[in-house]
């Protein structure tokens, strides 16, 4: 298991590994593009080249994309949609042209039309972006909060998500799942023990698969469990807890899942990776 945080790309996505290192970073995640719109800077050879080799000289072993906030999988507004698909596949592409080995997404909502016809059309959303995909860089759907109509908020909702779309595509684990911890908590997952963490991830492999869980997100939660809403703490400063994540660190079966920590501020982000290595050991 290695340890990451978000990062900057300011100056150019070039300098993210630097921005990695920095914080003590193992592994990292960054956007390529802005999070909330407008057209990206394309990915030239050179700039591939230039992140490939600063990925090495910052000794970091893999790097993760985070797509743009405004990806709407279920919307009944066509333009969103397909917008949406667009914008997802073109970060695949990012992706494999940079040699990321991932990149995640949040789903959307449903607040357009009904559950069983969101889940339907972000599945086909995924099949869509797939379709003809021949890069390196995997596609891992992010677990929601639970805050209103939004996607993907179960285990057994991903699941069902996942499975139509493999099943249209005729591919099993094609599609992957980003975890994040303060998401599932607020959702009502607990993990602040040993043992719920072992439940909690036993229910996980059975609804999803823990051979599709690509990486998990680090972040203890500023609200309590089951309370729906996506705030993100520093680790052990919230109601998850220590304990918690010493759990996860230490689960056997996620010794070779990455861990990313999104937290409030740097000086905090560095703190929690530094926790977090104290916690594997080595």
């Amino acid at each position: 298991m290695l340890f990451g945080a978000h990062v900057s790309i300011a100056g150019g996505i070039p300098n993210a590994p630097a921005n990695a290192a920095a914080l003590g970073c193992e592994v990292f995640q960054m956007f390529s593009r802005s999070p909330r719109g407008g057209k990206a800077v394309p990915i030239t050879p050179e700039i591939g080249r230039a992140f490939q080799a600063e990925c090495k000289k910052y000794k970091q072993a893999a790097s993760y994309i985070h797509a743009p906030y405004y990806i709407n999988f279920a919307s009944e507004n066509n333009r969103i949609r397909y917008g949406s698909i667009a914008v997802i596949r073109d970060e695949l592409e990012r992706a494999s042209a940079l040699g990321v080995k991932a990149i995640m997404t949040h789903l959307g909502s449903a607040k357009d039309t009904t559950p069983e016809q969101a889940i339907k059309i972000t599945a086909e959303g995924i099949i869509k972006v797939l379709k003809g995909y021949k890069g390196k860089a995997k596609l891992l759907l992010e677990l929601s909060a639970g805050s209103g109509e939004i996607i993907g908020d179960t285990f057994e909702e991903m699941g069902q998500i996942i499975k139509l779309a493999e099943k249209k595509l005729g591919k099993k684990n094609v599609v992957g799942v980003c975890l994040d911890t303060a998401h599932i908590f607020a959702s009502g997952y607990d993990i602040r023990d040993k043992k719920s963490v072992a439940a909690t991830f036993k229910a996980f492999d059975k609804a999803i698969g823990l051979k599709r869980l690509g990486v998990i997100h680090a972040n203890d939660s500023m609200v309590g469990l089951g309370e729906k809403k996506d705030r993100h703490q520093h680790l052990g400063q919230g109601k998850i807890g220590l304990e918690g994540f010493r759990a996860l660190v230490q689960h056997p079966k996620l010794k070779k899942v990455d861990m990313i920590v999104e937290t409030p501020t740097e000086a905090g982000m560095k703190k929690d990776i530094a926790l977090l290595k104290k916690m594997r050991g080595k």
